[in-house]
This record gives C-alpha cells, structure tokens and sequence, in this order.
C-alpha cells in the first residue's frame, strides 16, 4: 500500500497535459502517437491536439493489480508504429519502470514521455512534466468521483484519521 495519496483533477490533468506539450513541441515533428492504455489514452488525446497530431496507435500493457505491481502482458502491440521512429510515446506515470521498459524494447527509437514521473522509473522516460515521491499513489480523475469528502489535515496524519 502506497503511504501517500495524491489526487489530479481533471482540470490539473489537463494543464499538465498541456504543459508536457510546450516541452514536446520543439522535439518534434511527431509521426505519430502512441498512447500505453490506458493511462495514457487521456494524456495522449490532450498532446495529439496540441500537436495537431492525427496518427494514434496504442499500446496495452497490464502491469497493475489495484495497487500492486505484477507481470507484464502486451495484450495489444503498437503495429502502426514500426520501430517508433518518429514516434511519441505518452502515459499518465512512470512508476518503477516496469511498463515503461517493456514498451521501450518495443519501440526503441520512440520518445517516451509521461505527464508524471516517480524516481524509480524517471531514467527510462525521456521528458515528464512532475516528480512525485516513490511512495505516492496518484488518484487519477478517472479512478475517483467527483463527491466532495472531508480530507483530514496532514497534521493528523494517516493514523489520525477520524480520531477527532
């Protein structure tokens, strides 16, 4: 279990998405996109718009059980994209590395960038908008609602939820 939660909004995952477009644009021009699904499918539609790229290939890896790290599967290969000259590749987060290492041995001569990194894992991308701690779980839009809920202070920290 991940000590730290760190929640993105759909409004900050945008600017983030945004913003790893300005420092993509310069190393293009791109031939195309592929999005490792599926966090990066949302990332990827965000910077093919900004880039006014239309070629968009995907790749399927299942690495996560809930929280957990497991094996590596390819249940979709990225096709269209060769080799990945000339190709971008975009996900949500380069965790440990683990995904990221199986779609570089796939596509070796792409770019590889995430909206956000963790330390184990930030040697394999090529460009990422944010570090966070390796011991943070991101909460991203899609795995959350939109309830708004009470958060206790940092102060009380996780065994002081809910003591008063």
């Amino acid at each position: 279990m991940a000590q730290h939660y760190y929640t993105v909004t759909w409004d900050q995952l945008h600017r983030d998405a945004r913003a790893l477009a300005w420092r993509l644009i310069e190393a293009g021009p791109w031939r195309g996109i592929v999005a490792v699904t599926r966090g990066g499918l949302i990332p990827a539609a965000i910077i093919a718009r900004e880039l006014e790229c239309r070629l968009i290939e995907s790749i399927s890896i299942t690495t996560y059980d809930e929280e957990r790290i497991g094996q590596s599967v390819v249940t979709k290969p990225p096709t269209a994209a060769g080799d990945g000259e000339g190709f971008l590749i975009i996900d949500d987060l380069v965790d440990t590395g683990t995904t990221a290492r199986v779609v570089r041995g796939l596509l070796p001569k792409a770019h590889f960038a995430t909206v956000y990194s963790k330390p184990a894992g930030k040697d394999v991308v090529d460009t990422f908008v944010t570090e966070v701690s390796q011991d943070t779980w991101i909460l991203f839009p899609w795995d959350t609602d939109s309830t708004p809920q009470f958060v206790a202070p940092i102060a009380r920290g996780p065994s002081r939820i809910g003591s008063g």
